[in-house]
């Protein structure tokens, strides 16, 4: 079970796989808040955001690479930069295998790459993961 404390930020722009993400969260009854964005510059906005929403609580990104507007790697090297949010924990959750697309994320920090085909019957491995990732892992203070 993933921590109740812990937020996720789905970056995905495919209603059919943002919606399998999010019923599969609802299926293995998480109570974690599953915030959506459908490009990066919208998923940077929501991280800057005024309101708090990701601030001062953990969090993890769930992001896709095959983007409009800015694509997954494009993001990368933005939070990478961004000295509020560099210290984000981002998994990679794409179609894509390519060898050049785990280069480029694993070299921007990323904590896991997951193909949409390995995570598992409407994502059920993908969510235990993350179960057992925010159980144990200690995240740093988000201010």
């Amino acid at each position: 079970m993933i921590a109740q404390n812990i937020q996720i930020l789905l970056v995905e722009d495919d209603d059919i796989d943002a919606e399998a993400v999010v019923r599969g969260f609802r299926k293995a009854e998480v109570q974690s808040p599953v915030h959506r964005a459908t490009n990066g510059v919208q998923a940077l906005e929501m991280l800057r955001q005024a309101d708090g929403t990701f601030q001062g609580t953990p969090y993890i990104v769930l992001l896709d690479l095959k983007l409009p507007q800015m694509n997954g790697i494009e993001f990368l090297e933005a939070i990478r930069k961004d000295a509020d949010l560099c210290k984000s924990v981002v998994f990679v959750l794409t179609t894509s295998n390519a060898e050049k697309d785990k280069l480029a994320a694993y070299s921007h920090s990323v904590a896991g790459y997951i193909t949409k085909a390995n995570a598992g019957v409407e994502f059920r491995d993908l969510i235990e993961m993350l179960g057992n990732y925010s159980q144990i892992n200690e995240f740093p203070v988000f201010v």
